[in-house]
């Protein structure tokens, strides 16, 4: 299959534009039908060159997206998917990986999802088996003809699938910036084909995000985020009710005011998001994302003629787009002639982490360097003892330290070493092991905001103390090996059958 969306973004002359659709819950009530319908017309006009198809927003049930999507593109248009890490396990994801390819549905978003809110008799069991770098991992696995390596199986028929990720620019502080990024790295190297921003409406952090990636892999295409905020939206955004989505205080009394308007604010609306088009095209997106609720076609038709219209003086536009967080940070020094970034990073070592290095941090931190750290002092003794280990189902002892100190969740596959001595599957609700999710907001878990901080915010701001911090861009971690459950991690450490594999290091 020739993808149009793919051969879009990879040619520079070209322009790419993308529509979300939203299936909404249920079979065939009038949202699947609206879908339906928007789909048919894009692919009569032709110039959205994919319709954009999303997973159960906001972690309530909907129509499958997948299902949707291969509906969609037989209408004669695209679709490219959001393939969420929830809700499903590894087989199941194989399994409709396997289902989108024979179906000739190939490209895809890949994120980690919204966290589960509410279902059957109550909120599902959250389900969050691969993050998004160990999902892209697969897929590029896939892509080159491998079944999951683990699986033991016979290789499969290479897929072709062209999968993109998910980058969040707007986070106001340091470690929370910094862990989006580090993150980014490792989607990037593990098989990203494009990258897409989350929403805001800051130029300034769009281009960071835009130089970020063009500086790190200059031929990888990113694509600009752009939502027609009517005020009910953007009060939600406001109000962190849709985790990654920023809209500051200054933006949402701009949009309440134009509420006075004769039309209710809609001319406003659809303006700003041509201008937004506009200026992603200027500064040198390879293309655009447009959703907003309830977005008609001929809506989307004006911002993209307006947008080309507008593009040519795109740079009168940045200060209409000067939205900062409070105390923002920003990854580049600002360049004051144009209101944008200059190439030049932040100097980042003389800003003080904003979380405190914990006692159990400091506990833990001696307690691996004496015992767990090949050329610590009793090293070679717990190696000696765990090898010669019979009985490594006797760990009452090692359990009962990780549950007090670290909330053990005994899964025999441990991380602590790899996020600052902070357990991923008792202190993060999305079980992240290669970096943070998109939806913290000010540091706050998105799950339980005002209660708990982001673990790895917590880490970046722990290494950073010992100027460590790189540690979280550099290193990939692979999933969770079942088969550990309810075992020894200390053992399964020193013997190499945790993904640490230091036993196998020492053979």
């Amino acid at each position: 299959m020739n993808s149009r969306f793919a051969e879009s973004l990879l040619n520079k002359n070209s322009f790419c534009v993308t529509w979300e659709l939203v299936p909404g819950r249920g079979a065939h009530e009038k949202s699947q039908q609206d879908a339906v319908k928007a789909a048919r017309l894009a692919a009569a006009d032709g110039r959205i060159h994919a319709v954009t198809i999303t997973d159960n927003p906001g972690g309530r049930p909907a129509l499958s997206a997948s299902c949707l999507g291969i509906e969609i593109q037989k209408l004669g248009i695209e679709a490219l998917i959001h393939f969420t890490c929830k809700d499903k396990n590894r087989n199941q994801i194989e399994s409709e990986l396997y289902a989108l390819e024979r179906a000739g549905v190939e490209n895809l978003l890949v994120m980690s999802g919204d966290y589960p809110s509410s279902g059957f008799k109550g909120r599902p069991k959250p389900v969050f088996d691969l993050d998004p770098v160990q999902l892209l991992d697969l897929i590029n696995s896939l892509n080159n003809g491998a079944s999951e390596p683990s699986a033991g199986a016979n290789p499969c028929q290479p897929t072709r699938f062209f999968a993109g990720c998910v980058v969040s620019p707007f986070k106001a502080s340091e470690a929370e910036l910094m862990a989006q990024y580090y993150k980014l790295k490792k989607k990037i190297d593990h098989g990203a084909r494009f990258v897409i921003t989350q929403l805001g409406f800051d130029a300034r952090k769009f281009h960071e995000a835009l130089q970020f990636v063009k500086l790190y892999r200059p031929e990888l295409p990113v694509i600009g985020n752009i939502y027609v905020l009517p005020f009910g939206a953007a009060k939600m955004m406001n109000a962190n009710q849709l985790p990654g989505s920023v809209v500051t205080d200054r933006l949402l009394e701009q949009i309440d005011q134009e509420r006075n308007d004769e039309d209710k604010g809609s001319g406003a609306r659809l303006l700003r998001a041509a201008k937004m088009y506009a200026f992603m095209k200027g500064m040198g997106f390879d293309g655009v994302h447009l959703g907003g609720h309830n977005l008609k076609y001929e809506q989307v038709a004006y911002i993209t003629e307006k947008g080309e219209e507008l593009s040519s003086d795109w740079m009168k536009l940045i200060p209409e787009f000067d939205y900062p967080q409070t105390g923002g940070f920003y990854y580049y020094e600002p360049d004051h002639a144009n209101g944008l970034n200059t190439k030049t990073p932040v100097n980042r070592t003389g800003l003080v982490p904003e979380y405190p290095v914990s006692a159990n941090h400091r506990l833990m931190r001696w307690f691996h360097q004496v015992f767990f750290q090949p050329g610590g002092h009793l090293f070679p003794l717990m190696a000696k003892y765990y090898k010669g280990n019979k009985n490594p189902e006797k760990y009452r002892l090692e359990h009962l330290l990780k549950v007090i100190g670290n909330g053990c969740q005994d899964c025999g596959d441990c991380a602590l070493l790899d996020i600052a001595y902070l357990c991923p599957m008792a202190q993060c609700p999305k079980n992240q092991r290669n970096g943070a999710c998109g939806g913290s907001m000010n540091g706050w878990c998105e799950v339980y905001p005002q209660q708990k901080k982001c673990i790895w915010v917590k880490a970046y701001a722990m290494l950073k103390a010992y100027h460590e911090e790189s540690q979280l861009e550099n290193l990939y971690v692979p999933p969770v090996n079942w088969d550990l459950y309810h075992t020894s991690a200390w053992y399964n450490y020193f013997t190499g059958r945790d993904h640490s594999a230091v036993g196998k290091k020492m053979e």
